[in-house]
């Protein structure tokens, strides 16, 4: 079995082209600086990352384009892809990307406008309650002012 699941955030814009032929279809690659669990760089104590290649097509490619900015943290599910080519140098070159089948943001647009992540602000932010508002059993308090009704387990 195939299978990959990262969470992390993008180090750049995703860089998007469209093929050529009879039914074009866009490209989307961006890079995830995934952190290791764990492991902290011993010179300085700062965490270390992997930095994954990524490429969505179709649909999931013209998403990336409109919504993923640098430093948007997301989750990707998807495969591992090698290859190789020859550089204008002759020397062979091998790739490991992941092509990705599904992706979606891994926190809220008020939670990314916090946090320091490159620079990405987003247009507007949503009011939600906080995590760390959960009581001791695990569940979160409804704030003042929410019906019950509009909840989907009622």
């Amino acid at each position: 079995m195939n299978k990959v699941i990262l969470m992390g955030r993008l180090t750049r814009d995703p860089e998007v082209r469209y093929s050529q032929g009879e039914r074009q279809m866009a490209i989307a690659r961006y890079t995830l600086a995934v952190d290791r669990r764990g492991r902290a760089n011993t010179s300085n104590g700062e965490q270390t990352a992997d930095f994954i290649q990524c490429v969505a097509f179709d649909r999931s490619a013209e998403f990336a384009e409109k919504y993923f900015h640098q430093g948007t943290k997301l989750v990707v599910t998807g495969r591992i892809q090698t290859g190789s080519y020859t550089n204008k140098d002759g020397q062979k070159v091998y790739t490991t990307d992941v092509i990705v089948e599904d992706q979606e943001f891994a926190e809220s647009k008020s939670a990314s406008a916090g946090s320091d992540n490159g620079g990405y602000r987003p247009a507007m932010s949503q009011s939600r309650p906080e995590p760390a508002s959960a009581v001791a059993s695990g569940f979160m308090n409804i704030p003042d002012g929410v019906e019950d009704e509009g909840l989907p387990f009622n």
